[in-house]
C-alpha cells in the first residue's frame, strides 16, 4: 500500500474550543480506515476536514496540514476536492427526484449532456453500489420510494458517479436495520479494492467487521492506531481496551 492521505499536526478549533489536537496519521490507499470513539472525540470534525466541509462553519479554524497524493488540500479547488473525496452521511438524503436523476445530477452539473453517457453512469454507479439488480426496472420512479437501506446505497452510487478517489462514510448505517447494515458493509468491503475509504462509526462491532486499520479517538486526541485486529484483541492503551470492551462510551 502507498500513503494516500497524510495528516500532520492537525488541530481543529471552533472559536476557542479545541475539537481536535495535534493529530498526525497516514491513511493508505485502498484500505478501510475506521475511526472509533465516544461522542465529542473529534471523529466527525476530522472527517469534515478531509473534504473541507468544515470551511462552511464560520467559527472553524485549523492548524497543521492534510496532504492528498502529496498535495496540500488547502491549495485545491474545493469543488474538485469534494468530488475526489465524496461523503456519505449518517442518514440517507436522496434528492426529491427519480432514482436515475439522483445519479445524473452531479454529472449534469459538470456539463455532461450525452444521454448515452448519462445512462452508462447510472448503470455503472448503481452496479458499483450493488443496487442495480434491485432498481433497474424502476429507474424513473421516485428515489424516496426506496427502503432506507436502498436509499443509503443510492447515496453511495451518487457519490461514485462523481468518480472519487476517497469515500468518506460518516456513521453510514446508524439509522438502518441489521440486514440493510450488512448490505452497506458488504458494499464498503468490495469498494475498498478501488477506493480509499474512511469510516467514522460509533459501532465498534462495525469497525471490527470491516476496518483494515482502526484509530481510537478520545476527547479530541488520537489515543492509538493499529491494524483492526490488534485494536480489538491487544490494544496498547488501557483506554482503548476499556472502550472496545464496552466499559465506557
Amino acid at each position: 500500500m502507498s500513503v494516500h492521505i497524510a495528516v500532520n499536526n492537525l488541530s481543529v478549533f471552533y472559536k476557542e474550543v479545541c475539537a481536535l489536537k495535534n493529530l498526525t496519521l497516514e491513511i493508505q490507499r485502498n484500505e478501510i480506515f475506521s475511526i472509533i470513539g465516544p461522542a465529542n472525540s473529534g471523529k466527525t470534525s476530522f472527517m469534515q476536514c478531509l473534504n473541507r466541509l468544515n470551511d462552511l462553519n464560520q467559527d472553524y479554524r485549523k492548524t497543521g496540514t492534510i496532504m492528498m497524493d502529496g498535495v496540500d488540500i488547502d491549495t485545491l479547488d474545493v469543488e474538485d476536492l469534494r468530488a475526489r473525496a465524496g461523503i456519505v452521511f449518517a442518514l440517507p438524503f436522496p434528492l426529491p427526484m427519480s432514482i436515475a436523476e439522483n445519479i445524473t445530477y452531479g454529472p449534469r452539473m459538470h456539463g455532461m449532456r450525452s444521454k448515452a453517457k448519462l445512462d452508462e453512469v447510472v448503470e455503472q454507479s448503481l452496479r458499483d453500489a450493488y443496487l442495480w439488480d434491485e432498481v433497474k426496472d424502476r429507474l424513473n420512479s421516485p428515489a424516496m420510494n426506496l427502503s432506507g437501506g436502498q436509499q443509503q446505497r443510492l447515496c453511495i452510487a451518487r457519490v461514485l458517479a462523481g468518480k472519487p478517489e476517497v469515500i468518506l462514510f460518516d456513521e453510514p448505517t446508524s439509522g438502518l436495520d441489521p440486514i440493510s447494515t450488512a448490505r452497506v458493509e458488504e458494499t464498503m468491503v468490495i469498494l475498498k479494492d478501488r477506493f480509499t475509504i474512511v469510516l467514522v462509526t460509533n459501532n465498534v462491532a462495525q469497525a471490527a467487521r470491516v476496518g483494515t486499520r482502526t484509530a481510537f479517538f478520545l476527547m479530541g486526541e488520537m489515543v492509538e492506531v493499529a491494524d483492526t485486529k490488534t485494536i480489538f484483541t491487544a490494544p496498547s492503551d488501557r483506554r482503548t481496551d476499556e472502550y472496545v470492551t464496552g466499559k465506557f462510551g
